[in-house]
């Protein structure tokens, strides 16, 4: 057994921590228990909390080592995806070099768990796959689940629905959607068709969904009403949903319900001068609403880094929260909420608990969200992988 000793919870507790076998054994008061023999790490009163969930990533995508691509932008998503063919047709560093990277980057920023989207469509058919398949084989130090993510559409994109099929047969954990209405103009196609892949494998489904205003509520609650009628209450998602920050209550009022029902969960990422999905609102009403970074240097934007502690302060600074309570909120869209929406043991702090850990010099969850220390330690499943911010290659098992 290791033992954390020193260490502050969330509720201000001093607390020695004991971890067997990548659990939590033990939650003792600060020195009341001496561990005789253990080895010991002495958080001296850091901040600890569990690891950061990145719901929401790309990891096939990331521009990460290559030299600095100026962001090559166009009118309508349509366009951006076309921008983004262009320079992966110019790239000379493969997708597990640069995934690995992102991965490197962001294990010693406190992410333990991560949900990435991958490009499936006729050009690059299942390569990003195999090729994130093949990293998530060699990687200890963060989980990764794996969406088919028909990036360039189904219906307007010859054999994609065949293409999504295989990658769920042959790894993939989800199937992934874009805009129905928008890419494909034809919502009931697209949804019919990953709806039907999902029922088929069992698997569940992450669909993003850019469309506006009342037709995008009217698409969410056209997923969240074949959600029941397949049986995958609690197991769809939908990323971004701007359509939520912009229509009046009554629209709100009968979308919210419609996915609370479905458990239907809504992904955001804080994103820049576009609406955003209201997150007390939502969660007020019932909808798991949880967080991710979405694009890290890549063709979509030069931005990012992978921090999910900065994601929860962007996002409470698009949502203008201020109290504590509204901050704590926000950093749970990054860990409680996010794991819970990938399905993960979500818990929390507490013996039997997978020791999935972060330490940072903060008093509180409120002054961690605010001034986003450095993580001065990150365990995975009781292993020590990172300390002050360096990437322990091999790890220390505890």
């Amino acid at each position: 057994m290791t033992r954390l000793t020193n260490a502050r919870l969330a509720d201000g507790r001093r607390v020695d921590i004991g971890i067997s076998e990548g659990r939590i054994a033990s939650i003792d008061s600060a020195c009341a228990a001496s561990g005789a023999g253990a080895p010991t790490i002495d958080l001296e009163g850091a901040l600890l909390v569990p690891g950061f969930v990145d719901g929401h990533v790309h990891l096939d995508k990331t521009l990460l080592g290559l030299p600095f691509q100026p962001h090559r932008p166009g009118d309508s998503i349509a366009e951006r995806i076309a921008r983004e063919r262009e320079l992966r047709r110019e790239l000379s560093s493969p997708v597990g070099e640069r995934a690995k990277r992102l991965i490197d980057q962001i294990v010693p920023l406190g992410t333990t768990a991560l949900r990435s989207h991958v490009d499936i469509d006729p050009e690059v058919g299942l390569s990003g796959l195999h090729a994130l398949l093949r990293l998530r084989e060699t990687t200890r130090a963060v989980d990764i689940q794996l969406v088919a993510f028909p990036q360039s559409g189904i219906m307007i994109s010859p054999d994609v629905a065949d293409l999504l099929d295989a990658a769920i047969g042959e790894g993939a954990d989800l199937v992934g959607g874009l805009d129905p209405a928008g890419i494909d103009n034809d919502v009931e196609g697209h949804l019919g068709v990953i709806f039907r892949i999902a029922e088929r494998h069992g698997v569940g489904l992450d669909i993003h969904l850019h469309d506006p205003g009342p037709l995008g509520c009217w698409e969410l609650r056209q997923i969240a009403a074949r959600t029941l009628a397949a049986g995958l209450v609690g197991r769809v998602a939908v990323s971004h949903a701007f359509a939520l920050g912009a229509v009046d209550d009554g629209e709100f009022g009968r979308t919210a319900e419609a996915l609370a029902r479905a458990e239907v969960a809504i992904m955001t990422n804080g994103p820049g001068p576009v609406p955003m999905p209201p997150v007390r609102r939502l969660v007020a009403a019932g909808v798991r609403v949880f967080a991710g970074s979405d694009n890290i240097r890549d063709a979509w934007s030069p931005l990012g880094d992978g921090d999910m502690l900065a994601r929860a302060m962007l996002i409470a600074y698009r949502q203008d929260f201020r109290a504590d309570a509204d901050l704590e909120l926000a950093f749970d869209l990054t860990t409680r909420a996010s794991a819970g929406a990938l399905g993960l043991e979500n818990d929390g702090i507490r013996v039997g608990a997978i020791a999935d850990l972060v330490a940072m010099p903060a008093g509180s969850i409120a002054e961690a969200v605010a001034a986003r220390p450095r993580r001065s330690l990150v365990m995975k499943r009781g292993r020590v992988v990172a300390r002050d911010g360096v990437l322990l290659e091999r790890g220390v098992d505890a």
